[in-house]
């Protein structure tokens, strides 16, 4: 193998190896363990630290996370009302223009849902004034097998099979597609990973690397450290693992991702979502699972001479069982020349009314290096909170600060986005409102607005009013008054568009300009 291909595999195979250490490292950390060994002691530290985060999570969304339950349980409603305030400057729309702030000011668009997610069936309609112009008759369904859609200029519905759908794409352009593309609308339905894939990775393989990480990795000792401006008594565990036990864990990770039919049919699954409003066919999914095998099997060719001289360093300083502070760092590549080392440090400060944190995420290489630093403090009190979190990369900062303040399943918000860079000064999305859930019915209202050197923050508001509900079922419309599109040959769909669907749209769209005259178009 030249000596070219095989540097051409150097960002595949750190992709691999860091991807591989941050989705397996997660799944150690929720791996329960007992008997505080200096092992025991590091991984129950993690999952400890994650648990406090995801507790505090679900304290303050309460409301809104058992809405969510509820909409994965039972069949909901929504209405999204949209409208917008344009505020220009006198004097800045010229004699004979067309004012925008008239037609924006005068313009609402509605759009009701409904979903049932265990039927896997899903409804829109949409509704508009524009200006004066009342768009309605925009309907839109789907379930596990089709989809439907109603227009306000014709009044059957058009329709299409999920397994038509490679049919009706030859049918219109047979020299690109086969017949055999499909669109699989089920997933829409369906979540990325499910709790028994969780549980699967975690047995399959969070359990087998922590039985594959020698006891002895690990060193244990009080320390004494100061975080956040607070002292605080620590025990300090340091993990070492090897340059070879690094590489040997590595290859047995992917030796079995290499023949894990469960994780290719994930990724199939995962490749189907992604392509729905495109095409998929039986041999892109063969192929796609083929690179997969190939990219591991190159990976593993890879690892034996890739270079991990220092292997793997990790340590934690647990205060109250959770992660007080860390100091993480790997240094890897293809050869001594290339190596690049990564590292994670940083304080962090759990407690039940305040989170706080400080993290430096960096590289460093023969090029040169760079830092990133995430900061915040989230604090939450009697149902109050005060949030402040800066994401820093050289002279660019990404801030936001919120507050909020929940009373009787009401939370009044007032949230702020903030870009400072030094070249065009940055600006701020200012995004205030309320939301009220209760059981079976939920209100809320929003007000985006943008603030800059160019832009006053009282120039453009975007007003959103959601409300929803459960209802027993989706209504999915049944008859004959359907066009199915995927039973039509390339004839029947042009003459179709061609004679009944165009004459109707442009008879359609004359009147609605008749009718929105005075709105300047």
């Amino acid at each position: 193998m030249g000596e070219a291909q095989q540097k051409s595999k150097m960002p595949k195979i750190i992709a691999i190896v860091v991807a591989v250490l941050l989705v397996v490292g997660g799944s150690i950390a929720a791996f329960v363990v007992t008997n505080l060994s200096g092992k025991k002691q590091y991984f129950l530290a993690e999952k400890n630290s994650i648990e406090k985060l995801s507790e505090k999570i679900e304290e303050r969304y309460e409301p809104e996370l058992k809405w969510v339950e509820q909409s994965k349980e039972n069949p909901t409603e929504s209405t999204v009302d949209l409208s917008a305030e344009y505020n220009l400057p006198s004097g800045s729309v010229g004699y004979g223009q067309m004012d925008p702030a008239h037609l924006i000011n005068n313009s609402t668009i509605s759009i009701t849902s409904a979903t049932d997610m265990k039927n896997k069936e899903m409804s829109a309609k949409v509704n508009a004034d524009i200006g004066g112009m009342k768009i309605d008759g925009v309907d839109f369904y789907m379930t596990a097998d089709k989809l439907m859609l109603g227009l306000p200029f014709i009044e059957e519905l058009i329709s299409l099979n999920g397994d038509d759908f490679g049919t009706l794409l030859h049918e219109l352009d047979p020299a690109t597609f086969t017949g055999e593309e499909s669109i699989d609308l089920e997933s829409m339905f369906e979540g990325t990973l499910t709790e028994e894939d969780l549980e699967y990775f975690k047995k399959e393989y969070a359990e087998m690397i922590y039985d594959e990480i020698p006891d002895d990795a690990f060193e244990s000792k009080k320390e004494s450290i100061k975080v956040h401006n607070e002292s605080l008594d620590t025990e300090k565990v340091t993990m070492h693992i090897t340059e070879e036990k690094v590489k040997n864990i590595l290859n047995k990770v992917l030796d079995k991702l290499e023949k894990d039919e469960k994780v290719k049919e994930l990724l199939r699954e995962q490749m189907a979502f992604q392509q729905l409003g495109g095409t998929a066919v039986d041999s892109e999914f063969e192929q796609m699972i083929s690179d997969f095998e190939s990219g591991i099997s190159e990976a593993k060719n890879g690892l034996k001479d890739f270079q991990i001289p220092d292997g793997l360093n990790s340590t934690i300083w647990i205060h109250d069982d959770v992660i007080a502070q860390r100091d993480v760092s790997i240094k890897m590549g293809p050869n001594k020349d290339e190596l690049v080392t990564f590292t994670v440090k940083g304080t962090q400060l759990l407690k039940d009314e305040k989170q706080s944190f400080n993290y430096d995420l960096a590289y460093k290489d023969s090029l040169g290096e760079g830092k990133l630093n995430i900061a915040g403090d989230l604090a939450w009190k009697d149902n109050k909170a005060s949030d402040s979190i800066t994401l820093t990369i050289e002279d660019t900062k990404l801030k936001y600060e919120g507050t909020e303040t929940l009373k009787d399943n009401k939370r009044d918000f007032e949230r702020t986005f903030t870009l400072e860079e030094p070249t065009s000064g940055g600006g701020s999305l200012i995004w205030n409102g309320s939301s009220t859930y209760k059981k079976d019915t939920m209100n809320s209202e929003h007000n985006f607005s943008v603030e800059s050197p160019a832009v006053n923050q009282d120039m453009f508001t975007l007003n959103a009013k959601v409300s929803g509900k459960t209802v027993d079922s989706v209504d999915i419309p049944e008859g004959d008054n359907v066009k199915d599109l995927g039973k039509m040959k390339a004839d029947e769909l042009r003459q179709y568009f061609e004679m009944e669907v165009t004459p109707k749209f442009q008879q359609w769209l004359f009147g609605m300009l008749s009718e929105g005259g005075g709105t300047g178009f």
